[in-house]
């Protein structure tokens, strides 16, 4: 799975192939085409293995935040609930993060990275999400099945004897997340133009990692949907039903659209930059540390509670569920509410973020649908076309992905109605986001800091 050398110098004078021959060059060589079957093979293992921790994932969230309530006698759960599920979590996530390899995978505060985990650290990848995510951590699944799927490929590599060069092991490790985290987007484009953009190649090499990410996607997004039905299990696909009709975009909403991006791309920057700041709190001693991030991202929700007296589950989640609902009736939501979401939900995103494991990219999709809905009732500006934005907006600020962001919000919104300002909102942001201050180092703690050295934020 080695590039082809450059062609000798021709008569033209050029010294290197035209790109068009130097693609086909990569596409016949043996090792690449052998590659593809091997990316197509282990699709299958990695998405089954995917499916079932997702299953895992949305049982115990389920069995936390709506059985047991009700077994106790609550048709929601109370306001104080999220203190001590999130307690727990910081101490579970802290020992994790200093007794087992790979201190439970990448601090979500460092963004998404393609590259998959050792085998000796995917039982800590496993763990710490377990105890992160469904004991109400502000953050997604994306992050664990990206380093799940990869480190698996990587794993199956390892046990199939595969050759192990330095290109083999980029494009396995990003087919294996492709495969992992294809279900959980609602579609494998999204999968797909994620980890090519997490890549950062371009030219052939782009081509080079496009196919086996396609392919392994592709086939991911078969097993799941199989598997899913014929299973009748559920693992919470992200998916949106906008509850109001999709109307004509305007100069008001592109007007508005380029200022709400400039503004949210503002402050998803500090809620990063928080991010890193509890990273580094936490590296200090990770188990108490850990311990009390968690329970002060219990404490957001549980204010959040007892401000608007809605059900604290608001804040301590991912937004995966919440998101849905606000999209489907918008007009629910007071504007205290809102505000109050965003801003619980923003703290307690930026606490999670540096101490728990998960994924950045729900929690960034809820606030910027949030920040739409809050601000749709200004003149020339409809709450389609500011959810559309805001999340474009808060979605790229967060992840620097700009062109991933842009194929996610459209597939969800499931309408090319809002292309125009979903680009605009996209571009603006990450505009916006790398002309403020970079942020400093995320530092590695636990077992990972032994070894590992220190991971840079994107920006």
């Amino acid at each position: 799975m080695t590039e082809p050398s450059p062609r000798p110098a021709t008569s033209g004078g050029g010294t290197q192939p035209e790109e068009a021959d130097r693609l086909r060059e990569i596409l016949r060589t043996p090792g690449y085409l052998k590659g593809l079957v091997f990316c197509a093979l282990i699709g299958v293992p990695v998405s089954l293995l995917a499916f079932w921790f997702l299953v895992a994932l949305h049982q115990l969230e389920h069995l936390m935040w709506a059985d047991l309530p009700e077994t106790l006698g609550w048709d929601t759960p109370p306001w104080w609930w999220p203190l001590p599920l999130l307690l727990v979590s910081g101490i579970l996530v802290g020992l994790v993060v200093t007794r087992m390899r790979g201190a439970g995978g990448h601090i979500p505060a460092a963004g998404l990275h393609a590259g998959g985990p050792t085998a000796a650290a995917l039982p800590g990848v496993i763990l710490a999400a377990l105890a992160s995510l469904p004991l109400g951590a502000v953050l997604g699944p994306e992050g664990p099945l990206i380093a799940l799927g990869g480190g698996l490929a990587l794993l199956f590599r390892d046990l199939t004897r595969a050759p192990a060069t330095a290109q083999a092991k980029t494009l396995l490790a990003a087919a294996g997340a492709a495969a992992g985290i294809s279900a959980i987007l609602g579609n494998p484009l999204i999968a797909a133009v994620l980890l090519m953009e997490m890549a950062g190649v371009g030219g052939p090499q782009l081509f080079a990692v496009m196919l086996p990410v396609l392919l392994a996607s592709g086939v991911g997004s078969l097993v799941f949907t199989g598997f899913g039905n014929w299973t009748g299990l559920d693992t919470g696909s992200l998916t949106l039903k906008i509850g109001v009709p999709l109307p004509s975009l305007d100069a008001g909403d592109v007007l508005w659209a380029v200022l709400m991006a400039v503004a949210i791309g503002a402050a998803v920057h500090l809620v990063m930059g928080g991010g890193r700041t509890t990273a580094r709190f936490v590296a200090r001693r990770p188990v108490v540390h850990t311990a009390v991030c968690g329970l002060a991202a219990g404490v957001c929700a549980a204010v959040y509670a007892l401000a608007t007296d809605r059900t604290p589950v608001d804040v301590a989640s991912s937004g995966q569920a919440t998101l849905s609902r606000l999209a489907a009736d918008p007009h629910a939501w007071g504007v205290g509410a809102l505000i109050a979401v965003l801003l619980c939900k923003g703290l307690g995103y930026a606490i999670c973020l540096g101490s728990l494991r998960g994924g950045p990219i729900f929690p960034s999709l809820f606030l910027g649908g949030a920040v739409g809905v809050l601000l749709a009732p200004l003149p020339g500006l409809g709450v389609v076309p500011g959810m559309a934005a805001g999340m474009a907006a808060a979605a790229t600020s967060a992840l620097r992905l700009p062109v991933s962001s842009v194929v996610l919000v459209i597939l969800l919104l499931g309408s090319a109605a809002m292309i125009p300002v979903v680009m605009l909102a996209a571009v603006v942001a990450f505009v916006t986001t790398e002309l403020l201050p970079p942020g400093a180092a995320v530092p590695p703690v636990g077992k990972a800091a032994e070894a590992a050295p220190t991971v840079q934020d994107r920006s």
